[in-house]
């Protein structure tokens, strides 16, 4: 059986950028940033670009000691390898799609700056793709690699005659440009193909003598014995020409200006095709199926497939390792110099392409069927099976994420769901809660935040660069937040993450900076790190959802309000832990604070995060306090042991947290509570669903304000009348999930009760004991025989009765103890009272 393959739809290459000298700080006092991690971070809107005439950058990696690896869009087929010459049309529109390529990236402040015919590659259909145009600018227009960038057979005059640290303007590939349509139109292949490097520079320095009576072409021309070729030469070629190969970089053309150039109108170049090849050697006869994937999508399950750009170019022999015995120098100053280091000729910068072959992704995913590619999402068809499931489907997270089948099918699923947004958002909702592919993982994190409109407009329209009052904390907080990050660390990343920040500053008056917000940040920079825009409006978002009122000038109400909240639903869920946290005095506010108000984001590093965050954006403002819970519960037995110092110790620096386990219990535990229990008055006012606005539920069987004082009074969380309605309903649960403890009085509970509900009034507890205990009765026997249901204490009114009982019931270690809020009178509203049979 022949093995399916494919062509290479992408190459890499690697340098080496150079290293820092000794320990040398920056201004602020830190360590300088590795050159490495600045062209890391600087590179990535590379990415970003889109042009029919450019080859897209598909990844940039750092490896070990100063190395980057670039992954680009690959063809095999460039302008040196072609063995044929070119027509005069043929030329024009070679150069005008070369043109309209640098004028794209010169928008973005891109010099080519190496511009040779190695890096004019063509499409099947003929097209130019422009090659390695970033790395010029990447390495910071060359300051941060110990090479020259340029090929001297094509490099302006001009850049030999000033020093290194000039920036070279977009004009110099212009002159490039102009040296690669000498060659063709003469069709000499390679000027002075003889000369050794230190001639070749003098030859093109040479080329500044020329005169008005002498054009650049001319003289080559006769220089490679080409004079008769030159004067058939159509004038609006040669025009054209000599317009690149101005002397004079002021009498030059940039690129966009040299488009408009007559040449381009007399040449009906629109349908043409640059060379008349008849197939580019290799192509396979078959298109595959995985062709039809975005490139970038094909390069992420490549690497999943187990593609490694490192060993690749290892294998080709670009990555070669050298015995440390050779690398030591013989001499070492005190300030860092080091002396007598044989040079390591791998340093050295070698543009050799490495074609990245994709048979190994092919045979990965044979049996996958083309169905598989076009995914139904609106309609069902009898004709299509449906076979979304594979093998990984049950498996754990982690795993899921790495096994390409499953990957493959997620991607394609989400980009068209995507594409569809927001109309498909329900479905993306649905989707999202099996899990998100880590590709698309900031497009749904925005869908999910309902992130929509004209965001880039309102980013733009933020003003991010008047100094203001927080720029310093700002300043000081953005070297500390996630550095261990190669993309955060980087100045591109700081200067991104300074701009959301203050762009969030500035739209939100009301609030002030709080430190931790830049952690908030991080996420969402990291996600995001080419679109700040996408960025921003996705913290806008977050913040009024999860944090609501956090940031005010003075948020002690607020944050006081959610820990209580939190100890509630310790004391709901887990009555021992809660119990031995309040005996020693390990209250929330001593441990949680950060947790709660970065969102897990300052105490997490960011894989952790990103997975934790994927769950909590499908829950409501509550979800956080489950996770808090899930935490505690997975350290419990240690917590359990501990006393108040240990406990300090153990979360001062927050052990290790197994995530799909704990969002796993947060989300059991979401499920089984109540929603009214977590209720705050500082939270967001949520507009209800339809659902919701089809309940008649009377105002007083909701949840109102609780003062911070009477929510600390109270050892378990409140239930509203609603809630309990909605659980005593015998159709919706044949089997009671809840149990009503009425402590009131013999004469008003024989009045009207809860149905199902059991009398211990409040009189029959010992109050004077040091610790009240459950009195000895049927009724305590028969609370102890529903351990598990939701207990449900109810008193008279607002009564601190109910509230009291609750806390005996607490101390006796019952879990799901609640009380009514309002009491027992609610349930009048919903003509639930009943006389209880008399026994």
């Amino acid at each position: 059986m022949q093995k399916p393959s494919m062509e290479p739809r992408f190459a890499g290459i690697t340098f080496f950028a150079t290293s820092h000298v000794g320990d040398v700080c920056g201004t602020n006092g830190l360590p300088l940033t590795p050159n490495s991690i600045t062209i890391y971070g600087r590179s990535q809107i590379l990415r970003t670009f889109s042009h029919p005439n450019l080859c897209a950058y598909l990844d940039i990696i750092r490896g070990k000691h100063e190395r980057t690896m670039i992954v680009l869009e690959y063809y095999a087929l460039s302008l040196s390898s072609a063995q044929c010459s070119i027509s005069e049309q043929g030329i024009v529109k070679l150069c005008q799609q070369t043109l309209q390529a640098l004028a794209y990236i010169n928008t973005f402040g891109v010099v080519h700056r190496c511009l040779a015919p190695d890096n004019i590659l063509f499409d099947s259909k003929g097209n130019v793709k422009l090659f390695n145009y970033g790395l010029y600018y990447m390495t910071g227009q060359g300051g941060d690699v110990s090479f020259p960038i340029g090929n001297p057979r094509y490099t302006a005059p001009e850049v030999f005659l000033v020093d290194s640290q000039t920036v070279s303007g977009p004009k110099v590939d212009v002159w490039s440009l102009g040296i690669i349509l000498a060659e063709l139109a003469l069709g000499v292949g390679q000027l002075w193909p003889e000369l050794k490097l230190a001639q070749l520079m003098r030859k093109v320095l040479s080329l500044i003598h020329c005169n008005s009576d002498t054009s650049v072409l001319s003289r080559i021309a006769r220089e490679h014995s080409c004079w008769t070729k030159y004067e058939s030469l159509p004038k609006s070629l040669v025009a054209l020409i000599n317009s690149c190969l101005q002397l004079k970089p002021s009498d030059r053309p940039t690129p966009e200006e040299l488009l408009k150039h007559p040449a381009f109108l007399e040449h009906d170049i629109a349908n043409l095709e640059i060379h008349p090849f008849e197939r580019v050697e290799g192509v396979r006869g078959k298109e595959h199926a995985l062709s039809s994937l975005p490139l970038q999508e094909l390069f992420y399950l490549w690497r999943l497939a187990g593609g490694d750009v490192q060993a690749e170019l290892k294998k080709q022999g670009l990555i070669r390792t050298m015995p440390t015995i050779l690398s030591v120098p013989r001499l070492v100053l005190l300030e860092g110099n080091i002396l007598g280091k044989r040079r390591d000729q791998t340093s050295l910068l070698d543009l050799k392409i490495i074609p990245l072959s994709l048979d190994t992704l092919a045979l990965r995913l044979s049996n996958v069927p083309v169905s598989a590619y076009y995914p139904l999402i609106e309609t069902r068809s009898e004709i299509i099976q449906d076979d979304d499931e594979c093998d990984a489907a049950n498996l754990p997270l982690i795993i899921r994420e790495r096994d390409t089948e499953y990957q493959f099918r997620r991607i394609v699923l989400f980009r068209r769901l995507l594409e569809g947004y927001p109309y498909t958002r329900s479905a993306i909702i649905r989707e999202a809660r099996r899990d998100i592919p880590p590709l698309y993982r900031g497009a749904v994190w925005a869908a999910l935040l309902e992130v929509e409109g004209d965001i880039d407009a309102h980013f733009i329209e933020t003003d991010k660069e008047t100094p203001t009052h927080t720029d310093r904390q700002i300043e000081v907080d953005i070297p500390r937040c996630h550095q261990y990050d190669e993309l955060l660390s980087s100045r591109e990343g700081h200067r991104k993450f300074k701009r959301v920040l203050k762009a969030w500053v500035e739209t939100n008056p009301q609030y002030v900076y709080w430190q931790g917000l830049d952690s908030l940040c991080a996420p969402f920079i990291y996600l995001n790190f080419n679109n700040e825009a996408k960025a921003f409006a996705c913290l806008s978002a977050f913040i009024p959802k999860y944090l609501h009122r956090f940031f005010l000038k003075d948020n002690s109400a607020v944050i006081r309000e959610y820990l209580a909240k939190f100890t509630h639903i310790i004391a709901f869920h887990d009555p021992d832990l809660s119990n031995h946290l309040q005996e020693i005095g390990f209250i929330p506010d001593l441990f949680a604070i950060p947790w709660f108000l970065t969102m897990f984001s300052h105490v997490f590093p960011l894989p952790k995060i990103l997975h934790l965050w994927d769950q909590l954006l499908l829950g409501d403002a509550s979800f956080p306090l489950y996770v808090g819970l899930a935490i505690l519960q997975q350290h419990r037995d240690a917590l359990l042991s501990s006393g108040f110092n240990e406990c300090i110790l153990l979360f001062s620096d927050l052990p290790e947290v197994d995530i799909e386990r704990c969002l796993s219990d947060s989300v059991s535990l979401y499920c089984c509570t109540p929603r009214s229990t977590t209720y705050r008055q500082h939270e967001r006012v949520v507009v209800k669903t339809p659902s919701q606005k089809n309940r008649p539920h009377h105002p007083d069987l909701e949840m109102s304000a609780q003062t911070v004082a009477e929510l600390q009074a109270e050892s378990c969380p409140r239930i509203s009348g609603a809630d309990l309605l909605d659980l005593l309903d015998a159709v919706k649960f044949p089997r009671p999930k809840v149990l009503v403890i009425d402590v009131r009085g013999p004469e008003l509970y024989n009045i009207g009760s809860a149905p199902g509900s059991i009398n211990i009034p409040h009189t029959r507890f010992d109050w004077t004991a040091e610790i009240p205990q459950l009195p000895s009765c049927p009724e305590a026997n028969t609370l102890l025989q529903n351990r598990g249901k939701i207990l449900v204490v109810a008193g008279q009114g607002d009564s601190p009765q109910a509230a009291q009982v609750a806390q005996v019931l607490l101390r006796s270690g019952l879990p799901r103890v609640c009380i009514l809020h309002r009491g027992i009178d609610v349930l009048q509203l919903g003509n639930l009272l009943t006389k209880p049979s008399s026994t």
